[in-house]
């Protein structure tokens, strides 16, 4: 038996190798193919991206045709250079710097010489195309921008770079990826898939017929389309009012997290990232560190979000038990809270509930209540955390996990950041008390606001912000599905939105109510520091604003950033009532405040702070009939005030 064995197996695997070298090189073409490259060229098909509506289906990025000028640097041969310069308008010094490129890349495939070419441009060349040995026209789709607004939310394409081709075998030279916006975070469904085509070539580089007669051929698939969460007018509209002014608005619809408007200004025409001058554009874009258009201040922007953080203070005080509706605090226009230490407060004075405090926006109450929640376990530490716990339960201090490609965390301290800022001695609830009223350590992005006075609209959840609505022949993700709720119980939230709802009946709010419609919001004003010249200068407060509506069964959540707009009520509150009239009215009767923010202008307000005044820079585009004007502005990063809080009650 052992004889027969080893013979056997010897035998056995020799036919099982036979039967695999026939199949490879006489039924399978795949390495024939492959060993034959040098005969065949390959073609590729691009389809189109994805289209992609708004909300109520209002068409906003669709696809004009583009071509490249392709080469394979190998194959170029008798060329006349001067004359191929001419047709294509580009010096010699030009021409031998692509080439020199086409070559890093690789001599035998084809690379992106010149791109974008217009119609004029493609059928100059096409005519006479056969005279260039080595180039060949490839046909793309770009980018065919319906609206002029939004470009913070669609992102741009590009072509990609060595890094994407090598960590991705998809994409080769010249093709092009979504960056930035939707167009990155959804770049798998809109880009489609590509067709190949297989070319026989003759000894002479002629064609002659698909390889095969097109058995490895594909077709192109165009990408999928989508629908954003997105209002268009309302996107539009929030644009406009921003004109002038810098920050963010974000508007969110609380019942489905759906974002309504996403909105950062400066912002540009996205149309400007389209074609030849595309690299230019965006250059002067990325450069232009005044203004930071490229910048979206509603996702990266990361500020104390001053008076509206009361809401929470509140909340957790409740769902602690250390106040109640009833608990009242006695206000002299501020509240002493160490030895010579003194919070100063807007606030009518007087004896103060809840509901008072919220809608006159009492420093004193939150205080009192946020040093109460604190000490509840004389142990400043674990108060800390305990407190720091019930506010990431809303989304803060960490990434949100919407749809888009940036963000920032904000910042909710913990024990550990103090043990780190005060190492060595003891602190107390009164060393970080301006925790309270949203300034101390407290940061928080504009989404993580309007996704908290989202949560407050619902009584206690939230719906992860996103800004798909729908793919076409695809669920959405689930996650923006998931209910999450937050720690404070669902009973405490009434009284604190009757006094939301108050701050425009009698409150700090007072005189930006719209007719018809409850509107429950909050105030803010944040202090503001930068360091100019090595010197930390106090610049003008930021205007914060926060509101739902409507009370009940909400449809909009929104929260407006205006940075060095004074206070609350002065410009962003305005913004805020306007925002919301024109997504529940769809018109716009406060006309006294549209005039006033569409025509009013920060501009002055920034240039102050810059400290070598150049000529300003105007990025202008057109948002239908109107021209909106972009202007520059001073790099100003907020700083956080320690130990002495100033007086943020409006």
């Amino acid at each position: 038996m052992r004889k027969v064995l080893l013979p056997t197996i010897i035998f056995v695997a020799t036919i099982f190798l036979v039967i695999r070298l026939f199949y490879l090189q006489v039924i399978d073409d795949t390495l024939k193919l492959k060993s034959d490259n040098n005969a065949i060229k390959i073609s590729y098909d691009y389809p189109e991206r994805g289209y992609i509506y708004d909300r109520n289906g209002k068409l906003l990025v669709a696809n004009q045709p583009s071509y490249d000028i392709m080469v394979i640097p190998k194959d170029v041969k008798n060329l006349d250079t001067l004359g191929f310069c001419a047709l294509l308008k580009i010096t010699k010094e030009d021409f031998l710097k692509k080439i020199a490129k086409a070559k890093v890349y690789s001599p035998r495939l084809p690379s992106v010489f010149l791109s974008q070419l217009n119609k004029k441009e493609y059928a100059a060349f096409q005519e006479i195309e056969r005279k260039f040995n080595g180039f060949y026209i490839q046909k793309r789709a770009l980018r065919d921008y319906q609206v002029a607004f939004g470009a913070n939310v669609f992102g741009f394409i590009t072509q990609v770079n060595d890094k994407i081709i090598e960590k991705n075998p998809y994409y080769k030279s010249g093709d092009l990826i979504g960056k930035q916006g939707v167009e990155e975070s959804y770049e798998e469904f809109l880009r489609g898939v590509k067709g190949v085509k297989y070319i026989q070539k003759d000894k002479y580089n002629r064609d002659i017929a698909s390889y095969k007669e097109g058995k490895f051929d594909t077709i192109a698939v165009q990408g999928k389309d989508i629908t954003l969460s997105i209002d268009a007018e309302l996107q539009k509209y929030g644009e406009e009012l921003m004109i002038n002014k810098r920050g963010g608005i974000v508007a969110i619809e609380p019942k489905t997290g759906e974002i309504l408007a996403l909105v950062t200004a400066p912002s540009y025409d996205p149309a400007i990232l389209v074609g030849r001058q595309r690299s230019k554009n965006y250059t002067m874009l990325y450069h232009d560190s005044i203004a930071k258009p490229l910048y979206d201040r509603g996702l990266l922007a990361e500020y104390t979000p001053g008076s509206p953080f009361k809401i929470l203070t509140g909340l957790v005080a409740l769902q602690e038990g250390v106040i109640d509706e009833n608990f009242s605090v006695s206000c002299h226009h501020g509240f002493s809270y160490a030895p010579g230490r003194f919070m100063k407060c807007h606030c009518h004075g007087g004896q103060l509930q809840l509901h008072r405090g919220i809608y006159e926006s009492c420093n004193t109450y939150f205080s009192t209540s946020y040093m109460r929640t604190i000490d509840k376990y004389n142990n400043p530490p674990k108060g800390v955390d305990v407190w720091s716990n019930h506010l990431k339960s809303f989304g803060l201090g960490e990434f949100m996990g919407y749809d888009l490609p940036t963000g920032r965390k904000g910042k909710i301290p913990t024990s550990k950041t103090y043990k780190k800022m005060y190492p060595g001695w003891g602190w107390s609830s009164r060393t970080i008390v301006s925790n309270a009223i949203g300034q101390g350590e407290v940061l928080m992005t504009p989404i993580q606001l309007a996704n908290m006075i989202a949560t407050v609209a619902n009584r206690g959840y939230y719906y992860t912000p996103h800004i798909i609505k729908k793919i076409k022949g695809t669920p959405i993700d689930q996650k923006f599905r998931t209910k999450h709720v937050t720690t404070v119980d669902k009973k405490y939230f009434e009284p604190v939105v009757s006094g939301l709802f108050d701050v425009y009946n009698f409150g700090t709010a007072h005189g930006l109510n719209v007719e018809g419609i409850e509107i429950c919001g909050k105030t803010g004003t944040a202090e503001n520091f930068a360091k100019i010249n090595g010197k930390r200068v106090k610049l003008q407060d930021h205007s914060i604003f926060v509101a739902f509506a409507p009370k009940d069964n909400p449809k909009i959540a929104i929260a407006v950033f205006v940075e060095n707009g004074y206070w609350g009520a002065r410009w962003a509150g305005p913004i805020t009532s306007l925002m919301i009239e024109k997504y529940i009215k769809k018109k716009i009767t406060r006309n006294d405040l549209e005039k006033r923010m569409l025509e009013g202008s920060l501009q002055a307000e920034y240039n102050k702070y810059i400290a070598n005044p150049v000529k300003d820079t105007l990025i202008k585009s057109k948002i239908e009939s109107d021209v909106k004007s972009l202007s520059v502005k001073p790099e100003v990063k907020s700083e956080k005030p320690q130990i002495k809080p100033k007086d943020t009650g409006n």
